[in-house]
Parts: C-alpha cells; structure tokens; sequence
C-alpha cells in the first residue's frame, strides 16, 4: 500500500493522541470528517493500523527492568507449543519473536527487581520444551516501536514518484 502525506500525518496524529476523535482529526489536518474516516479504513484494512489503544508502559507501574532472554527449545516440542505456554503462564513477556540464529525465541521481559526478573527465567526454564536460556539486560532504552520515520520515509518517496510521473 503506497502512504502519502495524508496518510503519514494522520498516523503520526493518532501516534501521539489515540482517543483522538475522527472530527479532531479531521479538524487539525484540514480536511473533511469523511475524508479522515475513509483514510482510517483503509489503513486498518490494509494492516497498516492494527489498532488505536494507549501504550502501555510497564515502568509507570513499578516494572523499570528490562531484559532480553533468547530461548532455545527442545525441536521435538516445536515453537508453537513453547511460545504459546510461555505466553500464557509469564505475563512479564511483553514481546516475543521466533528467529534465526543461535536460539529459537527472543524474549522481551520486564520486572520490578533483580529477584524478580531470575525468577520469571526460572519460570522460563521450567517450561516444558525449553531447551537452555541466556540473557542480557538493557541499561538504556533509546527509542522503542520508532515506526513514524518509516511512515514519514513512505509517504516521501510516494511524493517523489508522483512528481516523477507528472514530469515524464
């Protein structure tokens, strides 16, 4: 799907104020109500926007440590059955990834301590399928979910092509 400026500057909107009403919206980018509402569906049908909730930010609730755990399971086990019993017994993962490489889950987790964060691993490692764990702390968070620049990138080079075209 091709992003214009439109588009790109109704995503950054909504990126900084979610309940932002369609009227809004419509109101600040200088535009019909309509024409907001008919962009908002098309961005939701394509995948673009999955959704329009707050961000939720563990560390407003006492959760300041985060760590990465890469997994490795048991083949046999397969990723599914792994990944889903994680999910659903450590509600302190809070992103997680098959890939490639030396393990086979990527795990982002969060706690409140440092006793805290060995016991979700030993949590982690007590679930059947799971090979062996390693981990590393993050010190410092620089950014996190940075999707506006791609958007805005997007939304550039979809004006560039236009000039392009109406040049040729």
């Amino acid at each position: 799907m091709r992003i214009d400026r439109l588009d790109a500057d109704l995503i950054e909107l909504l990126t900084d104020s979610p309940m932002l009403p369609v009227m809004e919206c419509a109101r600040r980018l200088g535009v019909a109500r309509g024409t907001v509402s008919s962009r908002l569906a098309r961005l939701h049908e394509a995948g673009v926007i999955r959704g329009i909730i707050p961000r939720i930010e563990p560390a407003g609730f006492g959760y300041t440590l985060v760590a990465f755990c890469q997994v490795e399971i048991i083949q046999r086990d397969g990723h599914v059955r792994v990944s889903s019993a994680l999910e659903d017994t450590i509600p302190e993962i809070v992103d997680m990834y098959t890939v490639t490489g030396s393990s086979d889950l990527q795990l982002r987790v969060v706690a409140r301590t440092a006793n805290d964060l060995q016991d979700i691993f030993d949590r982690i490692n007590r679930v059947p399928g799971v090979a062996r764990t390693s981990s590393s702390f993050a010190l410092h968070e620089h950014f996190q979910g940075r999707t506006l620049p791609l958007v805005n990138a997007c939304a550039n080079s979809a004006a560039s092509l236009d000039k392009t075209v109406q040049n040729d």
